[in-house]
């Protein structure tokens, strides 16, 4: 169990080394409380008084707030249940939880956002960080940092500064993870394939046709949600993909993923694009890997985090086997990093901010939170807590630490700068490209094409507004 312990300290050390600023999209679970199946999580009221040792920070009478975010039924229930243990160690205050899929998550926000109305602790992925802080949504969490209330002593600077803009820590780091390829290793069994760490395109598409061939299964490279993959592929090519103003990518390096995409639906090895209109996209117990009835509408891989593999695990049907590797690439340790998971962030229109703050220190620095959260999110990003927390994980949770201690972060590279504004409209782009190659209404080389023009116009569009 130390070399765990020594892991983990390990992982947070190359991770913050590493500049850690990015987001995560993932996620399932529904508008309900997943511990009890209301439509939000209140607590035991108790009586007020003065919120004490546990948060950090003291304010006298009833405190009500408003938790939200988005993510799988695990994460709902270790989420909901640690929302129950700090209202019992924190008589007065009272949280409602509200979760959301991925997609119906921000549709909410943007919507609350418009009426000045955003929960009080906000779930932030980094994709949108930018655009809720430029038109001052998020409360600058600084003065709490400065007063205790949010305990920083066991964080790198690197790690505030992943969450911190203009001067500004408008976010908390919530975990560190990676990207993570999660597979049915009873279906590779059944292929005579070996899936190997760090494979390269070419041996991840050679794979993926055998096990099509001997056992019907196909391949899902995250459709829908195509922004991430390209970005980690372009990686190796020495590009980021969506710069800021444009797409910094050339056209015949674009042309050939689309090209992976067309073969795959030519040949037959690919989902089809049809399998997708019947589930929600980014929900982890709708994925093909764990959902559906029959070979041809199931996928016998996911492109995911790494902290969704507890949720694969419980999602998963008798009989899988379900292991964990890196993503394929013409270049993996170009191409691999690591990452914050999510951040929280408290809105500017909360009515209590030092309250909220106080739950966002216990979440991230509380042993009895992280007790019950389990790195669910990522690996903690308080290297104390990380430690502890390795040390009672079961077995197949100490393989998410396993796989981001000793094999991403021995392997990969700084991650990317911050998201620019436009990322949303570039990668609606591709994925809409993407859908017109898969349905073969467009060839792969424009389709490369295309992408440099249309997201090009979405990020320099952004860019200019910004001025």
């Amino acid at each position: 169990m130390s070399k765990l312990k020594r892991g983990a300290a390990a992982a947070l050390a190359a991770a913050m080394g590493a500049g850690l600023l990015a987001g995560c999209g993932s996620s399932s679970g529904g508008t309900t409380s997943a511990a009890s199946g209301s439509t939000t999580t209140t607590a035991a009221s108790g009586s007020a008084t003065t919120t004490k040792a546990a948060s950090g920070s003291s304010s006298s009478g009833d405190t009500n707030m408003v938790f939200a975010w988005w993510g799988n039924q695990t994460r709902n229930e270790r989420t909901s249940n640690a929302i129950t243990k700090y209202q019992e160690q924190n008589p007065g205050v009272k949280i409602e939880g509200q979760f959301s899929e991925w997609n119906d998550y921000w549709q909410k926000l943007a919507t609350n956002s418009a009426g000045n109305a955003l929960p009080d602790i906000i779930q932030m992925d980094y994709q949108y960080l930018n655009q809720y802080m430029n038109t001052g949504l998020l409360y600058d969490l600084t003065e709490f940092t400065k007063d205790g209330t949010i305990d920083t002593s066991k964080w790198n600077q690197n790690m505030i500064n992943a969450g911190t803009m203009n001067g500004k820590l408008v976010a908390v780091c919530a975990g560190i993870n990676a990207p993570a390829l999660v597979y049915d290793k009873a279906i590779t069994d059944k292929a005579g394939v070996t899936i190997k760490d760090n494979m390269s395109i070419d041996e991840f598409i050679e794979a993926s046709k055998k096990i099509y061939e001997t056992t019907g299964y196909k391949t899902n490279i995250q459709y829908g949600t195509a922004q991430e993959i390209f970005s980690y592929w372009s990686r190796a090519d020495g590009s980021i993909l969506f710069n800021t103003g444009k797409v910094d990518a050339k056209p015949e390096n674009l042309a050939k993923y689309f090209k992976i995409y067309e073969d795959g639906e030519k040949d037959g090895w690919m989902l089809s694009p049809t399998v997708f209109a019947e589930i929600t996209i980014g929900s982890v117990e709708q994925d093909p890997l764990v959902y559906g009835d029959n070979p041809e509408n199931q996928s016998w891989c996911t492109f995911c985090w790494s902290n969704q593999y507890v949720a694969v695990l419980k999602a998963a049907k008798e009989g899988q086997d379900m292991q964990m590797t890196t993503w394929p690439s013409a270049d993996p340790k170009k191409s691999d990093f690591l990452k914050p998971s999510q951040f929280f962030s408290v809105s500017a229109s909360a009515k209590n901010p030092k309250a909220a703050a106080a739950f966002i220190n216990w979440l991230t620095n509380s042993e009895d939170a992280n007790n019950i959260l389990l790195g669910e999110r990522g690996i903690p990003m308080n290297s104390d807590i990380a430690s502890k927390v390795s040390a009672q994980l079961s077995e197949n949770d100490q393989k998410t630490y396993t796989f981001v201690n000793d094999v991403v972060a021995k392997n990969c590279s700084d991650i990317n700068p911050p998201y620019p504004d436009g990322y949303t409209e570039a990668g609606k782009a591709l994925n809409t490209i993407l859908e017109a190659v898969c349905y073969g209404q467009e060839t792969a080389e424009q389709a490369g094409q295309d992408l440099v023009d249309q997201g090009t116009a979405a990020l320099a569009a952004k860019a200019a507004a910004s001025k």
